[in-house]
């Protein structure tokens, strides 16, 4: 505990902790926030929420949820192999399963846990059958900037092997440069084996650059490894790019069945906490027996199954998307309309989905770039200081107007020109 109290310590002196804030209310995108430190509290317009379709507070949505609770109450308290599942459960997985274009969905508590089911049952057959035995090699390729539930189960993947999973095969992590389809083609010859199982792993939208997989690009490689498996986490994409927010398949014109033409297999992760005002991820496959194995992974096993108004949420959220692709609509107009007036400011966004990543220069800290927004305008964006690039993530959603939008462009120029109004004074 003394090495825990000493770094603690260096953490909070350095600047590099972050700032906590306490919700009381939400109404479209103002929301009450109090600073714990201070006890303060302000109104606050909100650039920073995932609810990218503003579905969170949608009548229909929190109605679902408490029908829910009434009919199965707060939780199932048990995971599914042990105590069954809820009607509502099934419902949603065939609800995925018709919004992503593929027959078969399982559900899971997050996306953490989701990716950690599929490595866990795609690399080790997690349950060991007497007679049975895998020898082949498991090959994954993941991009450096996948996200971190990626990195951990892919992580957990390699290091399970043969240790946690009696004899299971290796399982060899290459990572590829960022949307670098030569490097990962590079990397694809020059670690592939005969007789390797290959998995390439991809955020679709990438979480803190805010833009999207090279799709097609992709497949054309792995077409050359017939039998090889593409697994895109749909975190950021799903409602927010193509025509109707069915994520990056759409997107890019492409179909699940035609993936499946060319000899490579798809495998879509699918998160509730952004466009499906919920919790919870599932995976979809064409493929019932790899669902079935995931069912029956530790991961499944050992925790409790997606709670009831917490999965009702996520199934009015997806039929609304269906519903009203105008949503979808409304959400990219508004992505558009902030980059360009972004732009048009002097500011820097990169990417090209309503993940909208600001860089700064160098004399201009995020952190309290973002203080001063919140302090002097009321408005928050989440400053982004622990990476490589430091960074203010702004997110766009359907709720949004253009006074919005432009109110939040005004206060970061006069941001910008307080902070170097201030350094010349130093200077």
């Amino acid at each position: 505990m003394k090495v825990v109290q000493e770094y603690m310590q260096a953490l909070y002196k350095s600047g590099l902790y972050p700032d906590k804030f306490i919700c009381h209310y939400k109404q479209g995108n103002f929301v009450d926030v109090e600073d714990p430190a201070t006890g303060k509290r302000h109104k606050l317009l909100t650039f920073c929420t995932n609810d990218v379709l503003g579905l969170v507070q949608s009548e229909e949505v929190k109605q679902a949820a408490v029908d829910a609770i009434w009919q199965y109450g707060t939780s199932n308290s048990s995971c599914s192999v042990l105590s069954g599942r809820i009607d509502i459960h099934r419902q949603l997985e065939e609800e995925i399963s018709a919004f992503k274009h593929l027959p078969h969905t399982q559900l899971f508590l997050n996306a953490w846990m989701a990716m950690q089911a599929l490595m866990d049952g795609f690399c080790h057959l997690a349950i060991t059958v007497p007679g049975f035995r895998n020898t082949r090699e498991t090959l994954i390729l993941t991009d450096i900037l996948n996200h971190g539930c990626i990195v951990s189960a892919i992580a957990n993947a390699d290091n399970r092997s043969g240790k946690m999973f009696s004899q299971s095969p290796e399982v060899r992590v290459k990572a590829y440069r960022h949307c670098d389809l030569n490097d990962l083609e590079r990397k694809l010859r020059r670690y592939a084996r005969a007789g390797d199982r290959i998995m390439l792993v991809s955020d679709a939208v990438f979480s803190m650059d805010g833009d999207i997989a090279p799709l097609p690009g992709m497949l054309d490689i792995l077409e050359n490894y017939p039998g090889s498996v593409i697994v895109m986490d749909e975190a950021h994409a799903s409602g927010a790019i193509g025509k109707t927010g069915r994520g990056i398949y759409e997107h890019f014109g492409i179909t699940p069945q035609s993936v499946l033409d060319r000899g490579v297999i798809p495998i879509i992760m699918t998160t509730f906490s952004k466009f499906a005002a919920s919790a919870g991820a599932a995976i979809s496959s064409h493929s019932r027996e790899l669902i079935d194995l995931l069912d029956a992974s530790p991961t499944s096993i050992g925790t409790i199954s997606l709670p009831p108004p917490v999965t009702a949420a996520a199934l009015a959220s997806i039929r609304q998307v269906k519903q009203n692709p105008l949503l979808v609509q409304t959400l990219q107009a508004n992505t558009r309309y902030l980059r360009s007036c972004l732009y048009e400011a002097g500011f820097n966004p990169i990417g090209e989905t309503n993940v909208i990543p600001v860089i700064l220069p160098p004399e201009l800290s995020p952190k309290p770039f973002a203080n001063h927004l919140m302090d002097e305008y009321g408005i928050w964006v989440s400053p982004i200081w622990f990476i490589a690039k430091p960074r203010l993530r702004i997110t766009a959603n359907a709720l949004h107007t253009r006074e919005d939008m432009d109110r939040l462009v005004e206060a970061m120029v006069a941001t910008r020109e307080a902070v170097y109004a201030s350094t010349d004074k130093v200077s």
